[in-house]
C-alpha cells in the first residue's frame, strides 16, 4: 500500500512515517508534501493508495487538495489529520470526499488502526 503524507510539519510527517512503518508491514510512504501544491503534484505522479492530509497547509488547504485527489483514478483513500477539528472543518472534509477525519492531539494512533483494516481487506462474511 503506497501512502502520501502532507502537512507542513516535519516533525509531524516523520512522526507519521516513523509510526505506520514500525506498526504495519505491506505499506510504503512513497511521498511526502510540505505544502497543498506539492501534495497536489506528488498525488497526481504517485498515485498513492491512500493519501494522509493537513487541512491548514501553505499554498492552499488540505480541503481543497482533497477536492483534486479525488478525481485520481484510481480514487485513492484520503484521511484527514488535524489540529484543527471543529465540526464545520470535519463537514466540509467529509463532503469533499474524506474517508476519515481525525484530531491530532487525541486521535493521531487511529491512523494505524485504519490502515490496518484497510491492509486486511474488507471483512469477509
Amino acid at each position: 500500500m503506497k501512502i502520501l503524507i502532507a502537512d507542513d510539519s516535519l516533525v509531524v510527517r516523520d512522526r507519521l512515517v516513523t509510526l505506520l512503518t514500525e506498526a504495519l508491514q505491506g505499506i510504503e510512504v512513497v511521498g511526502q508534501a510540505k505544502d497543498a501544491t506539492e501534495a497536489r503534484s506528488l498525488a497526481e505522479e504517485l498515485r498513492p493508495d491512500v493519501a494522509i492530509l493537513d487541512i491548514r497547509m501553505p499554498k492552499g488547504s488540505g480541503a481543497d487538495v482533497l477536492l483534486d485527489i479525488k478525481k485520481l483514478n484510481p480514487v485513492p483513500k484520503v484521511i484527514i489529520l488535524t489540529n484543527y477539528p471543529h465540526p464545520e472543518n470535519k463537514k466540509k472534509c467529509i463532503d469533499r470526499g474524506a474517508d476519515y477525519f481525525f484530531d491530532k492531539s487525541t486521535e493521531f494512533k487511529k491512523v494505524v488502526s485504519v490502515l490496518r483494516g484497510m491492509l486486511r481487506g474488507p471483512a469477509k462474511t
